[in-house]
């Protein structure tokens, strides 16, 4: 065996062998495959092998479109059969809920090219004859979903990538990880012990104790899951085609013809977590015992939907365990704080994503970056609050709602609260309806006492409805107050701080007492963050950004150190309150005796507010007038209550997040993961407007951008008011032009104060003229809409900046 390689992958499941492969395809040949039985040994050999390229995430979604089309290539490469089977597939909708989804991931599918179809339920009768269509409303049918055989799928990959120069050793047990000083591994495994620059934890159900080698914990938990075949079934007989699949999200099951039978699997209300103390070593080609008693109710159903599985035999029961994170997406990349340590794991749906997993683990080891927006399946997007206590109940109601209609406002409940702020009860009194951002509670609207203190779930207009209007005017009429725990925050300091920043951030970084906006830009030039930097002195600066990105942040500063520089994460150190709205600065002065008043717009200030001490920046997302206003979080009742007396007088009442995303539509700012975002660049977005190009820095991704100025972006972020009756644009939905699909949603929403639904989108530059009228598809519905250019809100910045 090897005693020295270029990259170690532990685990030889269809993801690991996916990941070895890309590796060779992208020019690494030193590479290695630990599996400490056979390949296949984990999730992979029991798994129902079905695919699909249905998801909620486009990226997602398109990720599992290349792996589908890479079965067949894969095919050609090896010679091996993967037993591929394109039947296509329907998904049912029994009512205008599920139905509103299945319209609304359709309308995504035009602009990336998927060739899916809303169906009736007549037409589903005969695409799907098995199926009952009682109480149907309607359905989508995607040509691409298929099944293919598991192990033979798995063994195509390993023998690609033996074919590029790939090792693999089977029944050989990693027994430790130990990172050497330079940031290189031991792999050490009973036959002995590998040196390598990198290593990927494939582990699978296994995953878990690899990682606690390198004293790392994953947020991942295996979950029993159970499939049943039947015997022969005469109306699959009798075909002379193989039959669909068929997904059934009331009944929580998917449906697939095997043999001469059918094969359904369940995703039960009752379901159950398996080895919550850890996975045993020895646990390989075995099954769970049968336990058709938790899965009781859905069989009930499925009989009730497929009347012939009543009729059939059950020839076998396929119980086995797989392993999710909390939101049921892979944990993929590079591990926060683990030089050289990467994740592929949690990669439950191996056989839609594992061949774009491999692609974009291949890619990020190999040069640097994805050529995707890949944050819904970053191992990043965890930070290091994660717990197991909060892993297993998150994992358990992902499950449950596998096919669960997934809505653009919802907030699940499970493990929550979890993270607060000391101003939680405060606000919780006040009735705060609460989301949650990086397992922090986050005030979405506040209810009044007649009001329920839950918001409905709904592609539609949802009962927030009010209380985000009541804030809305509470902000442009007199002045609102939001909490800014949920920023991102980070401590810049050193003599070398002002060169690393003017290195690591595209714009201007600012002198003391004042803030600038910039973009941070990867080496091809795309987003990966939009900062706000802070001046505190000389050798200081406060970097403000996306809460929910903080992790991934970190990775890239440490990823992009330099001597003489420290930085910090004190996102959870610094807390506050912003002020917002014509009579902010009325308030902020009626609660410190320090000179603020005369601050301008981008200045900031340290100041006493009543007994906190803070520090005062005078910018706001609301695109009013407006102050952000953090202190220690020990202080931050204190700050509330000198804010709050303060602020009633002048008619202040609390907004939250809802509020918060109608207001910045008035102005027409972005949102990080919407318009921002590593999928985009500056000249896409606008962001090229913050971008210092006659600084004397070689900012990381300036070659990049400069390219992009001289050319022009081929694509430009633009605003359209949409004509809509109950519904609005959330992302995504298809942008017609000319009659044709020419670009795509990126965020949209009601500006309760212009009284207007508006979408931010994408569309090509040359068609860029105010007053261009398109359409946009929004439930299945062409929604009239106009190009417009003027915010709808204080146009010419008086107010925000006067």
């Amino acid at each position: 065996m090897k005693t020295t390689t270029q990259a170690i992958v532990i685990g030889g499941g269809v993801v690991g062998c996916s990941v070895l492969y890309h590796l060779t395809k992208l020019g690494w040949s030193d590479v290695m495959l630990l599996e400490r039985s056979e390949l296949t040994s984990g999730s992979t050999w029991h798994a129902a092998g079905g695919f699909h390229t249905l998801n909620g995430d486009t990226n997602m979604a398109a990720l599992q479109g290349y792996t589908i089309r890479l079965y067949k290539e894969l095919e050609e490469i090896t010679g091996m059969s993967c037993g591929l089977h394109h039947v296509g597939g329907v998904t049912l909708a029994d009512n205008q809920d599920r139905f509103d989804m299945l319209l609304a991931e359709r309308a995504k599918h035009r602009y990336m090219g998927l060739d899916t179809h809303i169906v009736t339920p007549e037409e589903i009768a005969k695409i799907a004859p098995v199926t009952n269509i009682d109480g149907i409303v309607g359905g989508l049918y995607d040509p691409l979903d298929g099944h293919l055989d598991p192990s033979g799928t798995t063994h195509a990959y390993a023998k690609a990538a033996r074919m590029g120069g790939a090792t693999i050793e089977t029944h050989t047990m990693v027994r430790e990880t130990r990172q050497r000083p330079d940031g290189s591994w031991d792999v050490v495994t009973d036959k002995g012990t590998i040196h390598t620059q990198h290593i990927v934890n494939a582990g699978g159900l296994w995953a878990r104790e690899v990682a606690a080698m390198a004293g790392l914990y994953l947020p991942l938990h295996p979950m029993e899951h159970q499939y049943i075949v039947t015997d022969d079934v005469p109306e699959i007989v009798e075909r002379d085609t193989e039959h669909p699949h068929v997904m059934d999200p009331a009944g929580e099951s998917y449906l697939r013809q095997e043999g001469r039978g059918l094969c359904i699997g369940f995703y039960e209300q009752p379901c159950k977590p398996w080895a919550v103390d850890g996975t045993p070593w020895d646990f390989g080609h075995e099954l769970l015992p049968d336990n058709l008693d938790k899965i009781e109710a859905s069989i009930e159903f499925a009989y009730r939907r497929f009347p012939a599985l009543e009729r059939a035999g059950v020839k076998s029961v396929i119980h086995g365990p797989f392993t999710f994170a909390p939101d049921g997406n892979p944990l993929v990349g590079p591990v926060p704080g683990l030089r050289g340590y990467w994740s592929a794991c949690g990669v439950m749906a191996g056989f839609s994503q594992g061949g774009g997993v491999g692609l974009m683990l291949a890619q990020w080891m190999t040069q640097g970056e994805c050529e995707r927006d890949v944050s819904a399946m970053d191992v990043a997007r965890f930070g290091d609050w994660i717990t197991p206590g909060y892993t297993r109940p998150k994992v358990n109601e992902n499950y449950q709602k596998r096919f669960s209609v997934s809505y653009p406002n919802e907030e699940l409940p499970a493990a929550r609260p979890f993270r607060t702020t000391p101003a939680y009860d405060l606000l919780d009194g006040m009735g705060a309806v609460w989301g949650a951002q990086f397992g922090l509670e986050v005030a979405n609207y506040f209810a009044e006492d007649s009001e329920p203190r839950y918001e409905t779930p709904s592609f539609r207009h949802s009962n927030a409805w009010e209380a985000t209007a009541r804030e809305v005017r509470a902000v442009r009429g007199a002045v609102g107050i939001n909490e800014v725990q949920n920023f991102g925050k980070y401590l810049v300091t050193g003599t070398g701080a002002r060169a690393w920043l003017d290195r690591i951030m595209a714009g201007r970084v600012p002198q003391p007492g004042r803030l600038s906006l910039t973009p941070m830009l990867s080496p091809a030039g795309r987003l990966l963050g939009d900062f706000t930097i802070s001046c505190l002195s000389e050798d200081a600066f406060q970097l403000t950004a996306s809460y929910g990105a903080q992790a991934m942040h970190m990775r890239w500063f440490h990823q992009n150190e330099a001597d003489a520089v420290h930085i910090e994460n004190i996102s959870d150190r610094l807390t506050g309150f912003q002020i917002a709205g014509p009579k902010a600065r009325d308030v902020l002065m009626a609660c410190t005796r320090d000179a603020v008043g005369d601050m301008r717009f981008m200045d900031l200030r340290h100041a006493g507010v009543g007994m906190a001490n803070c520090l005062i920046q005078r910018v706001s997302y609301t695109g009013d007038l407006g102050y952000e206003i953090y202190c220690d979080p020990m202080e931050q009742r204190a700050l509330w209550d000198t804010l709050w007396t303060a602020g009633k007088p002048h008619g202040m009442r609390p907004f939250g997040m809802r509020a918060m995303m109608s207001l910045r539509l008035d102005k027409f700012f972005g949102s990080w993961g919407a318009e921002f975002s590593p999928d985009y660049t500056p000249g896409e977005t606008g962001m090229d407007r913050f971008v210092h190009w006659s600084k004397d820095s070689d900012f990381i991704g300036r070659r990049a951008a400069e390219a992009e100025r001289s050319a022009g972006a081929a694509r430009q972020l633009v605003a359209f008011e949409v004509e809509t009756t109950d519904a609005d644009a959330h992302g995504y939905e298809p942008i017609w032009l000319d009659g044709e699909v020419r670009g795509f949603v990126t965020s949209g929403g009601y500006s309760h104060h212009a009284g207007k639904s508006i979408a931010l989108g994408l569309i090509p530059r040359e068609m860029k003229s105010a007053g261009r009228p398109a359409q946009i598809e929004i439930l299945g519905q062409m929604c009239d809409a106009t190009l417009i250019t003027q915010p709808l809100f204080d146009a010419d910045g008086a107010r925000m900046r006067g």
